[in-house]
């Protein structure tokens, strides 16, 4: 408690988040907890030495309980209407969603018989796009969203109760539209957004070019085509797409560097504050999503103590932003996010000073930064590859290299990118910078597909359950111990749970492979029929489906939470509708 007490009470904040959300315990057992934790912070005001060996856990166990309670708060679910169908309903949009190849999607707050409720709302491509600026009347298709038909299908539904929304919706046709004159100071600067989006559309870049600018400065990829976000996944450069730490450290850094002529050194604290304002003038502009949000309170609770003429730490910088995450809404622990930029920033904390260690000791400060960047990226990558193969079930080891290439070259993008993004919006136009930016753009993005396309090192459909996790986290705990003094214990506790992970898999992977099933799948009015047979699956299909999606939703799904690669598809008659398997009849399209 004496060296970190914001971290260890944040982690006792972080079970109770855990607790709650795992056990559902009823209110008055929550309210008896809560106030047993709080009587317990009175032997803060008893001045003996026993009870003042308990000041610690009463504190861990006040915030444990405080953690219970606000998950508790935010799980409470509203009171929904009654709606399925065809309905007429009155709406505004709260933010725009990733599209598809044929809808546009946004999130939307709704009425219906003054009955408000939140919903994804799906709308063809041809018609004109929604914006902050007007109320909307529509005919619309709503259904509530259901649960996955199995354990291992992504919960879409619950992912969405976490933001409040528990219904799906479909436009199919034209709308009604109204001026609206309420507009949020949030929402006019949401607004400014949408047109600055537009602006960038309308310029003379390539498409691509136009995409990437929107992605990688106004945290917007809902237009990005399918390769270019596949060739960023497979070559594990998806955090360059998605605004974070790096992103807004480069920020702040450019700017502290254009105040250093105006400012001399004894203003060193305007500097600083002038910065913090700008990026969180900045985070507001793009909408404040989670990531941007997480990186601005950590940048702020890092110079803050430096303000303070405090000693600056990495690890009270990251629990202070955590709480305040956390506080506002409980259900980000859960964000997946969330988890990656904490999880890269302890690696970061826990393994950079031990690689650096190994590395060439820099000359100068380009030698500095290309070591930092190499040093970085390996910390940030083994500290969170536990999480991505967990959540993705996928991994390239050419991320690797990937990395130590283009993050020093997307640095130098990002601030060209925020400079073109400046420019557009105040309708500053430069044909020959236009034509520079694009092609340096252009010639990035082909290097990302060449590393993409290193279909050797990618894998895929690679299995992990939690209990996995665990095991890897605790090898990247010891790994910093080994690093540092290469010994035969540090070496040996490392080899121990490594070989206990090995272990964990083995046995994970016999006892899937000992598992017979037949299982029917839902795919939209279509039913594929499964027959696992000890580690080879057989997959019937009825003729006419598209393959790739397919796969994509439902075959590797469920091929990776059955650990295992060796299947076959056998295509069955489109006339077909049911089919008997060990005397049980399976039907092949849904029933009504």
């Amino acid at each position: 408690m004496k060296k970190q007490p914001h971290l260890i009470l944040c982690a006792a904040f972080v079970l109770g988040i855990f607790l709650q959300d795992f056990f559902h315990l009823a209110d008055y057992w929550i309210y008896i907890f809560l106030i047993f934790s709080f009587l317990s912070l009175f032997v803060f005001l008893v001045r003996n030495f026993y009870f003042h060996k308990f000041r610690n856990i009463s504190l861990i166990l006040f915030f444990f309980s405080v953690g219970i309670f606000a998950h508790s708060l935010k799980m409470k679910k509203p009171d929904l209407p009654q709606l399925q169908g065809k309905e007429f309903i009155y709406f505004k949009i709260n933010g725009k969603l990733n599209s598809n190849e044929k809808n546009r999607r946004y999130e939307i707050s709704a009425w219906k018989n003054k009955e408000p409720f939140h919903s994804v709302l799906s709308m063809p491509k041809e018609e004109q796009e929604l914006d902050f600026n007007h109320y909307y009347k529509a005919q619309a298709y709503l259904n509530r969203i259901q649960k996955p038909y199995s354990d291992f299908q992504f919960d879409y539904g619950k992912y969405l109760s976490r933001r409040g929304i528990y219904f799906q919706s479909y436009l199919p046709n034209s709308y009604q539209k109204g001026k609206r004159n309420d507009l949020t100071f949030a929402e006019k600067i949401r607004q400014k957004r949408l047109e600055t989006l537009a602006k960038i559309d309308r310029t003379n870049l390539s498409k691509r070019t136009r995409e990437f600018t929107k992605g990688i400065i106004l945290a917007d990829r809902t237009e990005m085509d399918k390769e270019t976000v596949q060739d960023f996944s497979k070559s594990g450069l998806m955090h360059i797409l998605a605004i974070s730490g790096s992103h807004m450290a480069i920020i702040f850094w450019l700017i502290l560097l254009v105040l250093n002529p105006i400012f001399p050194p004894k203003f060193r604290n305007f500097k600083i504050v002038i910065s913090l304002v700008l990026i969180w003038a900045f985070a507001i502009f793009i909408d404040y999503g989670s990531s941007v949000v997480r990186s601005c309170i950590m940048i702020s609770c890092y110079y803050i103590y430096v303000l303070l003429q405090r000693k600056t730490d990495l690890l009270h910088a990251m629990a202070i932003a955590a709480f305040a995450i956390l506080i506002y809404d409980t259900n980000q622990l859960y964000d997946v996010g969330f988890q990656l930029s904490f999880a890269a920033v302890f690696g970061i904390f826990w393994l950079n000073q031990p690689i650096l260690k190994y590395l060439p000791k820099p000359r100068n400060r380009f030698q500095d930064f290309m070591v930092n960047v190499v040093s970085i990226s390996f910390a940030a990558q083994i500290a969170t590859l536990p999480l991505v193969i967990f959540y993705f079930h996928q991994w390239s080891f050419i991320s690797i290299p990937a990395n130590l290439v283009i993050i020093p070259i997307a640095e130098i993008l990002i601030i060209f990118a925020l400079l073109m993004t400046v420019l557009i919006a105040f309708s500053v136009g430069c044909d020959w910078l236009n034509l520079i930016y694009d092609f340096v753009v252009n010639w990035t993005l082909k290097t990302i597909h060449f590393f993409a396309d290193t279909d050797f090192a990618f894998h895929k459909m690679i299995p992990m359950t939690l209990l996995e996790v665990g095991v890897g986290f605790i090898v990247v705990y010891f790994l910093r111990f080994a690093i540092l003094n290469f010994n035969i214990k540090n070496v040996s506790r490392l080899v121990y749970f490594l070989l206990l992970f090995i272990a964990l898999r083995i046995m994970l992977n016999y006892r899937a492979a000992r598992l017979d099933e037949v299982l029917g799948h839902q795919y939209f009015k279509e039913r594929i029929i499964s027959i696992k047979n000890k580690d080879r699956v057989q997959f019937l299909v009825p003729e006419g489906l598209d393959l790739e999606k397919l796969s994509t939703y439902v075959m590797e799904p469920y091929l990776t939470s059955r650990r295992t690669t060796n299947f076959e598809v056998k295509k069955i008659p489109a006339n077909v509708e049911h089919i008997d398997i060990n005397g049980k009849r399976y039907y092949l399209k849904q029933k009504n």
